[in-house]
């Protein structure tokens, strides 16, 4: 007995041609309505299932009112990044949400710990030039150094294996009592033992309600004289203010910072100029491989929503990602 063909709902899409390109190209037969960027007023008519790029900037309130008709008969969103932040807080109140968190993690991974070479080793500044420069200095050792993480997700795991085999120990605080499904990596009780126990500190936790400056004043406080603090989630989670008194006071040896509380930054702003602030305009995630990546986290899922199956990273409502 043959199988019925296949059915194809009506994709709105937001993303740019070669991503809609590969997924019509993936799709034969399957109907992808290309929709302009931003908050939708309304959808082509039988659209299940919306392929959403970020709608907000960093900063940006996230309580407006639903547009009228939300939403719109919409059965699953599938969103292009993997937190929620940057969308309106009414978006999850409609279908399932699926993040994309699946195809960034090796990307932003790579990124912390080339971060964690470029302090040890002091690039670029050991460059040089001119006759003049030849001089020796000393570098630092990665091994035998202590990496902490905060937060144990898909970029938290895909960072500690990276570190593990350059010898680093990794130790890690996480939201939930789950076991840590990497062999040698150490839990902490606290931010506060974490930071003083860890030579460099990545965040690698999501931006909701109760990680809003998580790295405050008290937990700058604990921190290992020196330590490097790395941010490759959201600049949220950290008080700027605090941190730009811990780097004063060499509590905080240095930030490499890809992402912060308002993106852009206003023009003036002391991260720009700070002496011991490496700062990235939220970049991490995007290498030549994003818009295979992100096409291919959605065909995957979209093959379990048409076989009724369960979808892969289910935005949890009540947790905000």
């Amino acid at each position: 007995m043959s199988r019925p063909p296949p059915h194809h709902p009506v994709i709105a899409s937001q993303f740019p041609g070669e991503i809609n390109d590969s997924l019509r190209a993936a799709l034969p037969g399957a109907s992808i309505v290309d929709l302009e960027p931003g908050v939708p007023a309304a959808l082509p008519p039988a659209t299940e299932v919306l392929f959403a790029r970020p709608m907000l900037p960093a900063g940006t309130p996230r309580t407006a009112t639903a547009p009228a008709g939300w939403p719109f008969g919409l059965r699953w969103i599938q969103l292009g990044s993997s937190g929620t932040d940057y969308y309106p807080d009414w978006l999850l109140d409609g279908p399932v949400v699926t993040s994309a968190r699946a195809s960034t993690a090796d990307a932003v991974a790579e990124f912390a710990f080339a971060a964690l070479l470029a302090a040890a080793k002091r690039l670029p500044d050991i460059w040089i030039g001119r006759h003049d420069d030849w001089r020796w200095s000393t570098l630092s050792l990665l091994q035998g150094s202590v990496l902490g993480l905060v937060g144990f997700g898909a970029i938290g795991h895909a960072l500690a294996k990276r570190a593990q085999a350059f010898g680093i120990k990794v130790v890690a605080v996480r939201r939930t009592d789950t076991p840590f499904d990497l062999p040698g990596v150490e839990r902490v009780s606290s931010l506060a033992e974490l930071f003083a126990a860890a030579d460099h500190v990545v965040l690698a936790a999501p931006a909701t309600p109760a990680t809003h400056h998580l790295i405050d004043r008290r937990v700058l406080a604990a921190a290992r004289p020196g330590l490097h603090l790395i941010n490759v989630a959201r600049g949220s989670l950290i008080d700027g203010d605090a941190l730009l008194d811990a780097l004063e006071s060499g509590r905080i040896g240095l930030a490499t910072l890809d992402a912060t509380e308002v993106e852009p930054l206003p023009e003036g702003h002391p991260f720009y100029t700070h002496p011991r602030i490496r700062l990235s305009p939220h970049l991490s995630a995007l290498t030549d491989r994003s818009a295979a990546g992100l096409a291919g986290v959605f065909l995957s899922n979209l093959a379990r929503y048409r076989d009724g199956g369960t979808l892969h990273d289910v935005v949890d409502r009540q947790r905000g990602y």
